[in-house]
Formats: structure tokens, sequence, C-alpha cells
């Protein structure tokens, strides 16, 4: 709101509203500045020109000073009134603001959203709702904290974000959360633009092993995933590993060297869809499915989202409902974990 600028602090005097000052009064000067007759101005107000003088003589009481002469073709401000005029303008146009400004906030179209993602979802869900609220809702201001699972319940559980989409942390009470499945997360493999395995049709998951990989760390989740899969079907583990937490560090590993590194579906695609991000690199045609586990909309179960919070979800609930095939799961209800 613009009625305060930032560091302005209120004083505390009100000096005038002591004084008797009504918002009919200031309606009044700020209107017989503009109309310049008293009796146009009360009939813009739905009063007679007898109540209007009365409500002016009034507030020269309550100002202790003249605000107006009388001529032949109406009245005039003087310097006091005038300016008396200036304030009270600017305080009712302040307050249609404020009107404005709640109006939004109650119709969600105004104010913050804290959402959090994994890194998947942050690209298949996040940047198409961003779009969304860039075009229709520009007074919502957005906040989207990438990070893994466990990071993003603890944000959640700080009061750091207002929801999070990912998975439930195993030491986690869920109990404590509501739950929307959306759906698994596939995996495919990267390398660079030049890797040897580039130019084939079709790869297996075990033709990756000739090379070194760059993963997370030891018990993230993308990584028990991919390490789980190729012990389950007989593949041995990557012997050379270079461990990153940071997504450009790995890109810029890969676009480099002939390292490989598993990533989100959506990730690879959003790379690869337009050859400017992903220039140096390239998603390798595995034809093995590997799964990372499915994925929910995650709120605390005490919550009451603010009305920006819900406009958001139901954002998220129309992406999700334009992809049925992305979102297998998205025809669950909203649930309290049991």
């Amino acid at each position: 709101m613009d009625m305060m600028r930032s560091g302005e602090r209120y004083s505390g005097q009100d000096e005038f509203i002591r004084r008797g000052l009504r918002f009919s009064q200031m309606r009044l000067i700020a209107l017989l500045d503009r109309k310049g007759q008293i009796s146009s101005a009360a009939a813009q107000l739905g009063m007679t020109q007898s109540a209007a003088s009365r409500l002016l003589s009034e507030l020269e009481h309550t100002v202790g000073a003249k605000l107006y002469e009388r001529h032949g073709r109406g009245v005039e401000l003087t310097e006091a009134g005038q300016a008396m005029a200036e304030q009270a303008l600017l305080i009712l146009n302040q307050l249609d603001n404020a009107h404005r400004e709640i109006a939004q906030i109650v119709e969600g179209a105004r104010g913050l959203v804290r959402m959090g993602a994994v890194t998947g979802p942050s690209l298949q869900l996040m940047m198409p709702v961003i779009r969304q609220l860039r075009e229709h809702y520009p007074e919502i201001e957005v906040s989207v904290l990438v990070d893994t699972s466990d990071k993003l319940a603890e944000a959640l559980f700080s009061h750091d974000i207002d929801f999070y989409i990912g998975r439930l942390p195993e030491d986690m009470d869920a109990k404590s959360v509501t739950m929307r499945p959306l759906g698994v997360e596939p995996v495919t493999m990267i390398a660079g633009l030049n890797h040897p395995l580039a130019g084939r049709e079709t790869v297996s998951i075990g033709d990756c092993l000739d090379y070194d990989w760059v993963l997370q760390p030891v018990g993230a989740l993308m990584r028990r995933s991919v390490e789980a899969y190729l012990m389950a079907h007989g593949f041995q583990l990557p012997r050379h590993v270079f461990v990153t937490t940071s997504p450009l560090l790995s890109l810029a590993i890969i676009a480099e060297t002939d390292a490989v590194t598993p990533v989100a579906q959506p990730v690879a695609d959003f790379f690869h869809k337009d050859g400017k991000l992903g220039a140096a690199i390239c998603q390798l045609p595995v034809r093995e499915r590997i799964e990372v586990s499915a994925y929910s909309i995650i709120q605390r179960v005490t919550a009451v989202q603010p009305p920006p919070v819900k406009r958001v979800l139901a954002l998220i609930e129309r992406q999700v409902a334009l992809d049925p095939e992305a979102f297998p799961q998205s025809g669950v209800p909203l649930r309290k974990q049991t």
C-alpha cells in the first residue's frame, strides 16, 4: 500500500480527528475545489446546500482557518482551503487504494505465496503456473524454494513455505500433513552433446556404466532410486562417481566430459526442448523405465491457506488436469495421511 511509505511511522497525534474531523467534510472540501459551487458539491454528495454549508462551517472551526470565499459565480478556496482540499483528496484516494488492495487479497489476486518443489515438478508444474500468475494475477508475489523433500518438509514446518510438491520424509509424522498425490517422477540419463552414446537410437542403462557418473550424495532419493534399480536388475553400480548437490556443476561436468548423470525427465525435456539452454547437453535414449517414488502436494494439516495460496493451488490443479498422463495419480483427492 502507498498510504505510508517505507520507514514512515504513525505519529499518533490525531489532532484533526480529536477536533471532530469527518470523512463527509473531507469529501465535501475535495469536491468544492473541483466544482467551485457549494450547490454542485452538495448535489453530488446527496445533501442539501444548507447541510453542506453547515459542514463547511464546522470544518473551518475544526481547522481553525477560513477555507473559502464567496464570489458572484460561486466560491473560491483560500490558501488554507486549497491545502485542506489537496490533503483530503490524497487521503480519500489512499483509502480507495486500500479498498482495492484488500479486495484483491480477499479474492486471492494479491499477496505473497511461498511454494516449494523438488526439481522435476518445479519445471513441470511451477513454471506454467508462474507464467499464468504473471499474466492474470501480476499482484501475487511468488517465492519458490527448490530443494530435496527433507529440506522442503523442514521449511514447511518452520512456516517458511505454505506448501510444497515433493515427498514426505520417512521420519516425519504422516498425521501432521495432508497429501495430494500427483504421480511418479520418471528418470532419464543426460550427457554431453558429443557423448559416444548420443548418436544411438537406443541404449541400455548398462551401457552408461562404462562412463563416469555424476550423482547426488549417498542417501539422496534420486541416487537411491537409480542404485536400487541397477541392483534389482543385475547391473553393477557405477565405478567412478563424482558427487555434488549442485545441478549447475553437474551440467558443467557432463558438458565438458564423457560423464553421465540421471535427472528427472521434465528436467531433461526442459534443457533439451529449445536447443538453447541445453545446447551442449543431450538426453540419452535409455530404454529402461526408472522412476522415483510418487510425489504429492503437501501441506500442514492445521494450515488455513489465505486466498492467494488457494488461488495458486487451484492453478496447479488446473495444470495437472490438462495433462492426466503425466500425473497418473492426480485423480486421488486431497486427504489427510493416516
